[in-house]
């Protein structure tokens, strides 16, 4: 197929052939995720009347995917509303009721990885040891206090030295052994214990960046995330009820679920092959046929479209941007696709017939002696069970019953999903066993678990800055296309909204919901005559 350049007609007003006869635009949203569903929402509160979304799956939500085990609600996906202030979520979440019955201990202010605040964090050594709560607290604030040192290169404009390889790993574990390691006070059993600890955090830390190792993230751009002020919550009832008060002003048509896009072509309006495909698609009325973009359905149907806004995971972009739009992306936003990072973070709960931990626990993280001295956090592939780096203790009991929630990222997360549920009970019951120090811990009544890394739709679970990636990256990633001086002039045929296309909230939800947002404020601006 030969592309073309589109003609100087479409590309000086946006509003060219079909829509100077003041027709509605045709939107077509790809995916129907927070982001997807916020910006069809939008549009069709603004009074556009031809919205369609397209799901691959069969369910709405993307990301987020609450599932029932026994009588609980457990969260394979999104798990809390992060900050209060002026977040989307939130709101949404509160002016429906949806966090009535969230407890004390599941509002959290400050950096979160538990489901609950309550207890205490037990750190256990694969000698079946527990290390001491002072010295837990002594290597905690040590490790928060160089965390925000890492903040600060960006934050504060500082320059990055060569020895940290612009590497958040890099640079903390090296700053927090050299500290470590100077502390006149402590003995060095002590020192090697908090050694061994650094290794444990960075794999808490990469689990909530869903990268792979933390040594993967750029330190000059860590700092650019931003947290919403306010507590973080979790809602009891489900992530899913987000969704569901998303979709709840969409009309059913409005989504076709089960219809995977093989291709978007874009740019084509004075295409032959369009011409060519069109004219074979009896279905497509005349006027349509000179569309400017048109989507390729796997099941072969071509729907023409004004304007397309693509929604898919940065994983799906790495793994098919070839594919999936004609013409080929242009390099700038390839660039920015391969440059930004994402990577998985799978979830483990293991449902228990009674509770083999303390009250007052509320996790138990694994500190394995031997990586004191380690670098790498990669690990033989039958040692992939050594990147499960915790086990919260899901609260209340009242509510969850007896279950844990453990936590795995990277390429040891793409081993853990292929292996069978039974395998993956077995090795984390072992785990379990090992730590505590007791042999007497039964296996699991039961295991749910997730798979974002393997599934195609995802290829992961949310996105972060890779080393010698930036801010700007983001905003090639979510540039309409095809790219204009002005954006009056700016046809906007391609469109990119998700968590990975909002510089300050990537990996978030409410990053998702204010992408979908955004692009659709593009639309309502563009359109606001005939909307009147």
């Amino acid at each position: 197929m030969q592309s073309c350049e589109i003609s100087a007609d479409s590309t000086d007003d946006p509003l060219s052939s079909g829509l100077r006869r003041k027709r509605q635009p045709r939107i077509v949203v790809i995916g129907a995720g927070l982001a997807g569903l916020s910006a069809a929402k939008a549009l069709l509160e603004s009074g556009f009347t031809d919205v369609t979304i397209l799901e691959a799956t069969d369910r709405i939500g993307g990301r987020v995917q609450s599932v029932k085990l026994g009588h609980a609600t457990l969260e394979l996906g999104a798990t809390w509303i992060h900050g209060s202030h002026g977040n989307p979520v939130y709101h949404l979440a509160e002016d429906n009721g949806l966090l009535e019955e969230t407890t004390d201990s599941e509002r959290s202010v400050g950096r979160i990885s538990l489901y609950s605040k309550n207890g205490v964090a037990y750190h256990l050594t694969n000698n079946g040891q527990r290390i001491p709560k002072d010295v837990v607290e002594e290597f905690s604030d040590l490790y928060n206090e160089v965390y925000n040192l890492t903040q600060e290169f960006f934050q504060r404009g500082k320059p990055v030295n060569a020895e940290s390889q612009n590497s958040v790993g890099v640079f903390t574990r090296d700053v927090v052994r050299k500290r470590v390691k100077a502390d006149p006070d402590d003995t060095e059993a002590v020192k090697r214990l908090k050694l061994a600890m650094i290794q444990q955090y960075l794999k808490v830390e990469s689990c909530e960046s869903s990268s792979h190792s933390m040594d993967e993230v750029s330190l000059s751009e860590f700092g650019e995330w931003t947290e919403i002020p306010g507590a973080h919550h979790i809602i009891p009832c489900g992530f899913i009820k987000i969704v569901e008060i998303l979709a709840r002003s969409i009309p059913e048509s409005v989504i076709q679920l089960r219809k995977p896009v093989k291709c978007i072509h874009w740019n084509q309006s004075v295409s032959k092959e369009i011409e060519r495909v069109a004219d074979h698609n009896s279905d497509l009325p005349e006027e349509d046929k000179g569309s400017d973009v048109f989507v390729e359905c796997e099941d072969c149907e071509f729907i023409p479209a004004d304007h397309v806004i693509v929604t898919v995971s940065l994983g799906v972009l790495k793994k098919r941007h070839e594919s999936l739009f004609h013409p080929r992306l242009p390099e700038e936003k390839v660039m920015a696709i391969e440059k930004l990072g994402i990577n998985t973070t799978d979830k483990i709960f293991l449902e228990f017939e009674e509770p083999f931990w303390s009250s007052e626990c509320n996790s138990i993280q694994f500190v394995w002696e031997d990586e004191a001295e380690s670098e790498s956090l990669t690990y033989p592939e039958e040692l992939w069970y050594k990147k499960i780096c915790s086990f919260d203790v899901l609260y209340p009991p009242e509510r969850y019953g007896y279950v844990l929630s453990g936590w795995i990222c990277g390429e040891e997360a793409l081993i853990m999903e292929k292996c069978d549920d039974e395998t993956v009970a077995e090795t984390c019951t072992e785990m379990l066993r090992k730590f505590t120090g007791n042999p007497n811990i039964p296996k699991p009544r039961r295991i749910l678990r997730s798979s974002w890394g393997s599934n195609p739709n995802f290829r992961g679970s949310y996105s972060y800055t890779q080393v010698g990636s930036s801010g700007a990256d983001v905003e090639k990633l979510a540039k309409p296309l095809p790219y204009a001086e002005s954006s009056k002039t700016a046809p906007m045929q391609v469109m990119f909204s998700g968590e990975a296309t909002h510089r300050k909230y990537y990996s978030t939800t409410h990053g998702a919901v204010l992408s979908g947002q955004r692009e659709a404020a593009r639309l309502i601006e563009m359109y606001q005559d005939l909307l009147q």
